[in-house]
């Protein structure tokens, strides 16, 4: 039957963990900026170490302008 931890072991653990992971961090964050007029590619940011770029994509999405919203904002009349 062979040793318990063979390399092609860590493999398969790894992808099991590796996939979620992929999908739960970054497929929400492509259409969240998608909606929000942003280029999805910002969602790559999840992957920087220490959840410095997912909190940094926060305060991005939390504080920027969304140009998405800028088409829907009436204008107000200058005589105001």
């Amino acid at each position: 039957m062979g040793d318990l931890l063979q390399p092609w072991h860590l493999l398969v653990v790894s992808a099991l963990f590796a996939f979620p992971a992929i999908v739960l961090g970054f497929v929400p964050f492509w259409f969240i900026c998608k909606k929000a007029g942003f280029s999805p590619w910002l969602s790559l940011l999840n992957f920087v170490p220490c959840f410095l770029g997912t909190i940094a994509l926060i305060f991005l999405l939390a504080f920027a302008p969304w140009p998405h919203l800028r088409e829907f904002t009436p204008s107000v009349p200058s005589h105001l």
